[in-house]
This record gives C-alpha cells, sequence and structure tokens, in this order.
C-alpha cells in the first residue's frame, strides 16, 4: 500500500508539472489480449496499477515533441556488388565513397535511402541470367552495410526488385546485418513495417513495392490499413514506394498505373495521395533510376523519384540517370510540411556521389514540379529551396 501511493504521488507531481510544456500525448486505454504483442506496451508509457489489480492495466503517458523534425532521404544505393565478379566492388571497401557527401547528409534527424540487392558475403539462391557478364543482381560484402551506418543512415526501404536477387538467404542476411547495425528498416514479408524512435519521437515506416516478397504497392486497401495502424501508434508516418517505369523518359509523373517490361508498376500519384488520406505524414518515391517531382497534399510532402544517390558499378549514369538529388525536409510534429532544400549532387567516375555546383537536379525538379502538380502551391527556387505557398 504505502508503494502504491508513492508511485500515485509521482504520477499526480510529474502531470502538474507537465502543464507548463507542451504536451504531445495524454492516454488512457485499456490493453485487450488482441492486440498486436509488438506494439503493445511503448517504452515511454507510465504504468499505473491500482490497489487491487484486475484484469486490465491502465496507462498514462506524457511526452514532449520536437517542434520540428529534419528528414533527409536519398535515392537507390547500391555501393557495390561482389557479383558476378569483384571487380564491381569500389576501391578500399569503399570506406571513401561518400566522403564528398558526407556533410550534406549530416545533422538531420531521419536519413533515409533506398537499399538495393542484398547484404551476403557468398552464396544465397541467385536469380537465373542467360548471360551472367549482363546479369544485373546486387550482392554487397557485409562490409558496405557498415559503410552505410558510417554514414549516418538510420532507415532505409527494403522493397525493391533487387532485394530478392539472392533467395531468401539474401533477404534473411541482410535483415540480419541491418539490425545488427541498428539501422531501421521494413520492406519484406520479414518485416512490412517497423516503428522505432529518434530523440523522443516515435516514428512508423512503411515500405511497398510491385515485387514479389514485398508488401504490394497495387493493393491500396491492404497499405492502407498497414498506414492507419502505424498513424494510431506513432507520432510520424513515413511511408517508401518503389514504383514507376524506369528511365529518362519516365521523369514525368502520369497520374495512371505504370507498365515496364510488362510488369505493373503502379499508379504512385493515386498510391501517394491514398496514403496520406490513411494517415501517412511523408512519402519518398524511389524506383524510375531519375528523378521526379516533388508534390504537396494536404499539408503533406512527397517526392515521386530520388533517381540514383550512389549505385556503383553496374547501373546506367548517363544524362539525368547520374543526378543523385539529396532532399531535406522539414515538418512539424503533426508531420505539416514547412519547408525544404535540394541538396545537387551528381555521380563521377563508377558511380561515386559529388556536390554538382551547376544544380542541374535542381531545374530538372523544379521543371518537372511546375508542369506535373502546378495545383499543389510547391515552389523551388534556382538555389533548391523548397517553398510551401499555402494561405
Amino acid at each position: 500500500m504505502r508503494q502504491f501511493s508513492i508511485l500515485l504521488l509521482a504520477v499526480v507531481v510529474l502531470t502538474f508539472s507537465c502543464k507548463t510544456q507542451k504536451l504531445a500525448t495524454t492516454t488512457t486505454s485499456k490493453i485487450k489480449a488482441d492486440t498486436i504483442p509488438a506494439i503493445v506496451l511503448p517504452n515511454d508509457t507510465l504504468i499505473v496499477e491500482t490497489e487491487t489489480p484486475q484484469d486490465s492495466v491502465e496507462i498514462v503517458a506524457h511526452r514532449v515533441l520536437k517542434d520540428t523534425i529534419l528528414i533527409t532521404a536519398v535515392g537507390d544505393m547500391m555501393l557495390g556488388t561482389n557479383y558476378p565478379e569483384e571487380s564491381y566492388l569500389p576501391p578500399n571497401e569503399g570506406k571513401y565513397q561518400l566522403r564528398e557527401v558526407d556533410s550534406l547528409l549530416r545533422g538531420g534527424d531521419i536519413l533515409f535511402g533506398n537499399l538495393e540487392g542484398t547484404i551476403l558475403n557468398e552464396g544465397g539462391e541467385h536469380k537465373t541470367c542467360k548471360n551472367p557478364k549482363a546479369c544485373y543482381i546486387f550482392r554487397s560484402p557485409e562490409y558496405m552495410a557498415a559503410r552505410v551506418k558510417e554514414a549516418g543512415f538510420n532507415l532505409v526501404s527494403v522493397a525493391n526488385n533487387h532485394a530478392g536477387d539472392f533467395g531468401l538467404t539474401g533477404r534473411k542476411n541482410t535483415s540480419r546485418v541491418l539490425d545488427s547495425l541498428q539501422i531501421n528498416f521494413a520492406g519484406n514479408s520479414i518485416k512490412p513495417f517497423t516503428i522505432f524512435k529518434v530523440d523522443g519521437m516515435k516514428y512508423g515506416f512503411a515500405a511497398f513495392a510491385p515485387n514479389v516478397g514485398t508488401p504490394s504497392i497495387n493493393n491500396l486497401d491492404s497499405a492502407r490499413k498497414v498506414v492507419q495502424h502505424l498513424d494510431s501508434l506513432v507520432d510520424i508516418v513515413i511511408v517508401s514506394f518503389h514504383g514507376g517505369a524506369e528511365g529518362a523518359k519516365y521523369t514525368h509523373v502520369p497520374r495512371k498505373n505504370e507498365y515496364f517490361y510488362g510488369e505493373n508498376r503502379g499508379n504512385v500519384y493515386k498510391f501517394a495521395h491514398t496514403m496520406i488520406d490513411a494517415g501517412a505524414d511523408v512519402l519518398i518515391g524511389h524506383g524510375p533510376h531519375v528523378p521526379r517531382a516533388i508534390e504537396v497534399y494536404k499539408n503533406r510532402f512527397i517526392v515521386y523519384s530520388l533517381g540514383n544517390f550512389c549505385t556503383y558499378g553496374r547501373f546506367n549514369l548517363r544524362g539525368d540517370n547520374g543526378l543523385a538529388p539529396i532532399v531535406i525536409i522539414k515538418i512539424n510534429n503533426k508531420g505539416e510540411f514547412l519547408n525544404g532544400k535540394i541538396e545537387p549532387a551528381i555521380q563521377k567516375g563508377a558511380g561515386t556521389p559529388v556536390p554538382d555546383p551547376s544544380g542541374k537536379v535542381i531545374q530538372l525538379i523544379k521543371k518537372l514540379s511546375e508542369e506535373d502538380f502546378p495545383e499543389s502551391q510547391v515552389s523551388v527556387d534556382e538555389s533548391g529551396n523548397i517553398f510551401y505557398l499555402h494561405d
């Protein structure tokens, strides 16, 4: 009884002290037996039991949210592959591969990229290719994942057409390595979504693609349910999608289903809007291997493709395929877009990102955004600053 009285007093004091601060959430709920186990009891909840425990636990949670959040995002990452031969790996185990853009990646809360291929030293069930030398499947040694961690990435998507290049062995080992490095990820049947915390904020992340073994970008009902579920549990929901046709001819967002080599690559416009309607706050696209437009819908930010960021040795990097934009967006703690910045970069040589003083990718994204989404009231200036011209 004395212990309970002390705990109850502590709760009263905590509640009173919070009145002078911005309260993020104050919730009281009952835990049901059919609640999803992995997320039933967040680490930031304060548990208060009655003197005579009943068949439920009452939860009271008080958290102070950050006013603003910085999310930095890049496109496709495949830092090197040892298949079909090790000559496709960068020198010095890739230790200097991201050095020239390192300062552009630092300083935010989230650093996101799309992880193409698998993390696997050897073996795996590789896809069959008639000509191994022309076989575009990717197997990056485990030390390459360390390069991703060292660069500051704390969130990656594994929902893409290369995540299954080396079968279940590759998928499992990629998950194991990312977990060991504490890099948050989602986008396969093992982990379709994830929940994590950064600096006191709770994030939900889900990733979708049109490919086998990934949550489908074409199943809007299923995707909507995932996002609604995350929205009920976290502060900010980030959704990544790998969709749209590939190549320099496909920089525009057509607002209809796109097909490439007979595969339905999704209607990325409808998908993005549906996810925001369901509760998503930020949409990050990739897949076409070229940059696409940005849009703001219901005060939420969408980038339809970030192109190739660091794709070594096996990618076409000619023209727009070599542009490597780094997009930094600022949102408030409700997920509403405030402003942003496009940092221009380009891949040189076999695939190393460097700053691009010409700012070519800024001009491209500005042009595409004005042409594809004139109604969104988003503006990009010559320096890459992104403004939302809402009332």
